[in-house]
């Protein structure tokens, strides 16, 4: 799960943030359209996100096709978290940088369509370094449109105080999307081949985001916006000058010992489909697809309470 925060701080920024308005009718209308819109997005990302469906017809690939060890695949997938390393880069740049005079609207489109476009891909290829570059695309597009539609959740949330609602939203049809495929990751690799699993998998992946185009073009309303160049290099002084600050080295260290941790999934698959006779006939691929629906099952019961996000601003 990728979490988003930002450390910015702009003169635009440091005034005092207005109390919540109250919604006029259109304004109720817009609220509306932006929690389909997060509904639809978060969905995707279930879906689309590296670990979503396409996580274990991949693993599954290069073991059986590639004959490729726990500690290879371990490493390949490891790539895929670059992106979301990165992400406060790509709220500065939009944030800055409008692309045909957008903020938000712009990039999310160009990023979708990027993330259809490698995924259908990846559906076509075989040999393990292109499909892993194609991946990396993907996931890429991925944080990119993640990060953005985050933004939109937070300046339009603390205009209204709909914050929490909104993050709610946003994580519900995350995990349900995020149940949904990995029980269907786990059937395509316990019906097809390898291969097959791999490049349906990808192929469901590449539909999904299209549905992050049409909903960005028809349910986000954005005003045109010039570029702060300006602004943007504030921007980027305020963000070197954080990561100078010793107690953000602390929280660093924190954030850093809470996630570290063995990777675990991979060799527990390896462990169950290597000491089994025939992993298809006892439902190995499954157990695991079934293990990562009750781990997003869990999340979504969480998400299901109306005061468990609320107060939240980002993802």
């Amino acid at each position: 799960m990728k979490i988003q925060g930002s450390l910015l701080t702009t003169r635009a920024q440091t005034q005092t943030q207005p109390p919540p308005v109250t919604p006029t009718p259109d304004d109720a209308r817009r609220i509306r359209r932006l929690m389909l819109y997060l509904g639809m997005v978060y969905a995707v990302e279930g879906i689309g996100q590296t670990d979503g469906i396409i996580s274990q017809p991949l693993s599954y690939y290069f073991k059986e096709a590639h004959f490729w060890t726990p500690v290879q695949v371990t490493a390949a997938l490891t790539a895929f978290n670059l992106p979301w390393i990165i992400k406060p880069i790509y709220g500065l740049v939009s944030d800055f940088v409008p692309l045909f005079g957008y903020r938000r609207k712009s990039y999310l489109i160009l990023a979708s369509i990027l993330a259809t476009g490698t995924y259908l891909l990846a559906a076509q290829m075989e040999t393990p370094s292109r499909l892993l570059f194609v991946l990396v695309l993907t996931a890429y597009a991925m944080a990119i449109a993640s990060t953005l539609c985050g933004a939109l959740l937070v300046e339009i949330g603390q205009r209204y105080g709909t914050s929490g609602a909104f993050v709610n939203q946003q994580w519900l049809w995350f995990h349900i999307a995020a149940m949904n495929s990995a029980l269907i990751g786990g059937l395509l690799v316990q019906n097809l081949s390898p291969a097959g699993a791999l490049h349906g998998a990808a192929l469901i992946a590449g539909i999904a985001p299209l549905m992050i185009v049409f909903g960005t073009w028809f349910l986000v309303d954005e005003e045109k916006q010039p570029i702060d160049l300006p602004e943007l290099k504030l921007a980027a002084r305020s963000l070197l000058t954080v990561f100078r600050m010793r107690s953000l080295s602390v929280v660093a260290l924190f954030l850093f010992l809470y996630w570290f941790s063995p990777g675990f999934h991979t060799p527990l698959y390896y462990h169950m489909t290597d000491n089994c006779i025939s992993p298809r006939d006892i439902s190995a691929p499954s157990a695991r697809s079934r293990r990562s629906a009750r781990s997003a099952a869990r999340w979504f019961i969480g998400t299901g309470s109306p005061s468990s996000h609320r107060g939240a601003c980002c993802n």
